[in-house]
């Protein structure tokens, strides 16, 4: 009989309470719960109640000083996610990071040097890589089914959040708690799909909107401008404050365009790659045949289960990461590039310059756009993946 691997979760709110409760339900083949830790002790008090036999921390150093896991579910506010990651990593703990990586690239970079060098397994929570309409999507663009990119547009504002939302942790929508708003909470899954897809700019231009929709310090609302190495285009629209919003990802390239909205994927195909019939048709204004396929989403992606199944894989199989922990500095880069076009109003060219944006970052969190809205609601649904955390087309 397989001996299951001792996994702990540090940070038990609402994402960090489902993983919990999944692992304990031993819904996760191959893992074990032993401990969970968390600053707050109403946190733990719900630990106690409803995870038997599993022993409860305060401090994540002495979850891992305590060598009681051999893997950590990392589901704390975005600052400490690096920290952490790396003192697991150094112990020789694997480790799976809730999105975003970090709040910032320069202390990402490290964190990925350090889990690099000590050869464990290391994930990130991109769950929205499982969804099968993206799978599809990239393997059509990196197979060259869609030939070279034009123009890549994602309008993606279905991520209406109320105020209550925002008040319920003092660490939400600050430049301290969570690096930034909507780009570094809701859209970290967006902007890994969008790099995942078709790669990374090399420029970015992007207009973000502080406090649009809520009362709060952070932007709500942000559009971003990339161009790529081939001159190609990308546009990303987005926002916390529409109803019932849209989440439309198209890509126009030169063997056709795809488009994902309402959970289906729209193909159409040319038949010659774009840029030779413009350089050799005759005609003005042609009709160029299309071949149109409709592929419809059938089933729902394995979401949160499925990258933590894959993460224990991983630890006992050598099953190749859907997420790689690494990867996680792809997005948080477009994201980090975009605040630092807002600031300095702005095209911003990558690499970015970790060491100017962590200065640029850290005027923010001292000045005075940090007051938090008061609590307006105890956020107490805790041990539940909601279907809000799936794509919602």
């Amino acid at each position: 009989m397989e001996q299951l691997i001792r996994v702990g979760v540090v940070g038990i709110g609402s994402m960090g309470s489902a993983h919990a409760m999944s692992l304990y339900k031993k819904e996760i083949e191959g893992f074990e719960l032993v401990a969970v830790c968390d600053i707050d002790e109403k946190r733990l008090e719900w630990a106690k109640k409803e995870l038997k036999d599993v022993q409860c921390f305060n401090d994540y150093n002495q979850l891992i000083d305590s060598h009681k896991v051999e893997a950590l579910v990392v589901a704390t506010p975005h600052p400490l996610h690096p920290v952490i990651v790396e003192k697991a990593c150094k112990s020789g703990i694997h480790v799976l990071t809730e999105k975003p990586a970090g709040i910032d690239v320069k202390s990402v970079l490290h964190m990925n040097e350090v889990a690099k060098e000590s050869g464990v397994v290391f994930a990130i929570m991109y769950n929205q890589r499982t969804n099968p309409l993206f799978i599809k999507l990239r393997e059509l663009f990196k197979s060259g089914t869609l030939g070279e990119l034009i123009r890549f547009n994602w309008i993606v504002n279905n991520w209406y959040r109320t105020d209550a939302y925002y008040a319920s942790g003092n660490w939400r929508a600050t430049w301290d708690g969570e690096g930034g708003g909507i780009l570094m909470n809701q859209c970290p899954h967006n902007l890994d799909i969008w790099q995942w897809i078709t790669g990374m700019p090399i420029r970015v231009r992007a207009y973000c909107h502080q406090g649009a929709f809520h009362p709060i310090q952070v932007e709500d609302a942000a559009e971003i401008i990339v161009e790529y190495e081939n001159g190609a285009r990308g546009y990303f629209q987005t926002s916390t404050g529409e109803y019932p919003g849209t989440n439309r990802l198209e890509i126009s390239a030169t063997k056709g365009k795809a488009v994902i909205e309402n959970g289906k994927l729209t193909l159409s195909l040319l038949d010659t790659d774009l840029k030779e019939f413009t350089r050799n048709s005759s005609e003005y204004m042609p009709k160029i045949a299309i071949d149109e396929t409709v592929i419809v989403q059938s089933e729902p992606e394995s979401a949160h289960l499925g990258i933590l199944q894959n993460f224990s894989n991983a630890i006992r199989k050598g099953e190749p990461l859907i997420a790689p922990g690494e990867e996680g500095i792809f997005g948080l880069t477009i994201a980090n590039a975009a605040y630092l076009s807002w600031w300095k109003n702005e095209v911003v060219n990558l690499p970015l310059n970790p060491d100017e944006y962590l200065l640029s970052l850290q005027s923010k969190k001292s000045s005075n756009e940090n007051k938090h809205i008061e609590p307006l609601c105890d956020n107490s649904n805790y041990g539940k993946y909601s279907d809000r955390w799936l794509v919602k087309w």
